[in-house]
């Protein structure tokens, strides 16, 4: 058998096609136009390359804390008073990075103008003889959630990468300092990543009155535990400590971890388990996420998740009755939540789950939480928080009537200028108790006038009695020396029954007797008795 020919029909198809002058031009282009682009990219690339090699480029997304870092330290430096073309905005999250102006305060509690750099543009400026150039940019992003992403990007003249720590450095003092006395609250969105909620003032650990030692026994602890990384990491303990905080509603619990989120300098997280959407896996997401140092806030655990964090109906401890620990009135019936008890147990002490944080749980119902939550390595510590004290009732009282400080010319400005009507209203024509009542239904022409006689300020204050339960409150409560404030907390205190009413009911009682301590210790026992057959009717209403 003889084997088939080769192919060479392909060289008289290459020769007809190189015969043709057009097609061999456009050959030609296209073999010269491919070695000048690929010269062209090669020299680019060198180019670039070289260039980069003297430039130090980092870039901050907007996600992260070094952002608001870099935000707040360009509007400190003193070029930024040139820039031509800024964003100005009013959000509460740059409200520290523009100086009021002619250093003077805001006391008229518009919000402050905050100046940003603008969306796609570039700055340069100078600093420590170091040329830099900054831009910022906006990058939209799918799903759900917000719809674009913010990013910075600087680039620094210089090779050595001192310069860019020194930057961060200073970036976070200028943060630090623009706080001042404030945390930042956290939650989570539905990417399961966490925004910045709102900025709030410290709040003074003193201005938390409890029981003797509870507060120290708290704050103490936490401290303790921040200072213990080496001890825990030596001994192979996993790092991280958790409180439960469970009593009555109004008891000072998220108070007091208010207090100590600005005592420890911490941020603090919000963990809602009751979040639509949430699942296991977006639990432990947002827990692993978590900074090292921080507070995490489960408030309400009782409520948010009921069915699925008690696995069986435990009865009330004999020395814990229902109206001592009331559950709470937002227990929902139905939720959309998909965090079962096992997810969150896995993300509070599972492997992924971050070390250094410290957890706060919430309850109004301790005896409904599963043991296996409550267990040590994932609520360490339980503090009870009970009703009101004798003793937290006169501490209250002594402290709600301290003399303020010293009235400023703006505290001047700021004080409402009173009439001759409410001079009327406030005199002796009609009784204390009720001339403090204001009625925001009554025209303004008659709210201006002085009355007439006793019998028609008599039936226009129980009018107001009839449909508003405020007190007014202007005005600032007359000066005390020591012994006269004891003496009337003493007062205060001994009207006040052990363990009936809460903190937070008392201090609403004395908002409205915020000008008047003699009156709030002569007429506690009065709306004492009111709170408590409010409070009775709703417990039968209840049963």
């Amino acid at each position: 058998m003889t084997e088939p020919a080769p192919l060479n029909g392909f060289g008289p198809l290459i020769s007809f096609i190189l015969s043709i002058s057009a097609l061999r031009d456009w050959a030609k282009l296209l073999i010269i136009g491919s070695f000048f682009e690929t010269c062209r990219r090669l020299l680019a690339t060198v180019w670039s390359s070289t260039i980069d090699s003297f430039f130090l480029t980092a870039s901050f997304e907007d996600h992260d804390d070094s952002y608001k870092w870099m935000m707040i330290w360009l509007s400190k430096q003193p070029s930024w008073k040139n820039v031509r073309n800024v964003n100005i905005s009013t959000g509460e999250r740059y409200s520290g990075n523009v100086p009021d102006s002619e250093g003077e305060s805001d006391t008229s509690g518009m919000p402050k103008v905050c100046y940003l750099p603008a969306l796609s543009g570039s700055y340069t400026l100078w600093y420590k003889y170091r040329w830099m150039r900054i831009t910022r940019v906006s990058e939209p992003i799918p799903g759900w959630g917000p719809n674009h992403r913010d990013s910075l990007n600087i680039s620094i003249f210089t090779r050595n990468h001192d310069i860019l720590n020194t930057i961060l450095q200073d970036a976070k003092k200028a943060y630090q300092d623009a706080q001042g006395s404030s945390i930042t609250v956290y939650i989570s969105d539905s990417a399961n990543c966490w925004r910045e909620l709102a900025t709030r003032r410290k709040r003074p650990l003193d201005s938390i009155i409890l029981d003797p030692g509870i507060r120290e026994l708290v704050v103490e602890d936490a401290q303790d535990f921040l200072a213990s990384k080496k001890w825990y990491a030596e001994r192979g303990i996993p790092f991280r400590r958790g409180y439960l905080l469970y009593g009555a509603p109004g008891s000072g619990k998220t108070s007091l971890i208010h207090s100590i989120a600005g005592e420890l300098e911490l941020d603090v997280y919000i963990i809602s388990l009751s979040r639509s959407g949430l699942d296991d896996t977006g639990l432990s997401e947002l827990i692993s996420d978590l900074p090292e140092r921080c507070i995490a806030l489960m408030e309400d655990i009782d409520a948010a998740l009921h069915n699925s964090l008690s696995r069986e109906d435990t009865p009330t401890p004999p020395n814990q009755t229902a109206e001592f620990i009331p559950s709470s009135p937002r227990t929902p019936t139905h939720t959309t939540s998909k965090v079962s008890l096992s997810g969150l147990l896995n993300a509070l002490d599972g492997i992924g789950a971050q070390e250094g944080r410290i957890l706060f749980a919430t309850t109004n119902k301790y005896s409904s939480l599963d043991p296996a939550l409550c267990r040590p390595g994932r609520m360490d510590l339980h503090v009870e928080f009970k009703l009101a004290s004798r003793y937290q009732a006169d501490e209250l009282f002594k402290r709600f009537y301290l003399p303020s400080s010293p009235k400023t010319p703006a505290d001047d400005d700021q004080e409402p200028k009173s009439n001759p009507a409410q001079s009327h209203l406030n005199g002796s024509i009609c009784d204390g108790g009720s001339t403090d009542l204001i009625d925001l239904g009554v025209p303004d022409d008659v709210a201006d006038s002085p009355p007439s006689s006793p019998s028609a300020c008599s039936e226009k204050s129980e009018r107001a009695a009839l449909t508003y339960t405020g007190t007014r409150h202007r005005g600032h409560a007359p000066k005390l020396s020591s012994d006269q404030l004891s003496a009337l907390a003493a007062q205060f205190a001994s009207a006040i029954p052990e363990r009936e009413v809460s903190m937070a009911a008392l201090q609403g009682y004395l908002m409205s007797q915020k000008s008047r301590p003699s009156e709030a210790a002569r007429e506690v026992s009065a709306w004492l008795q009111k709170e408590l057959a409010t409070k009775k009717a709703q417990n039968e209403t209840k049963s």
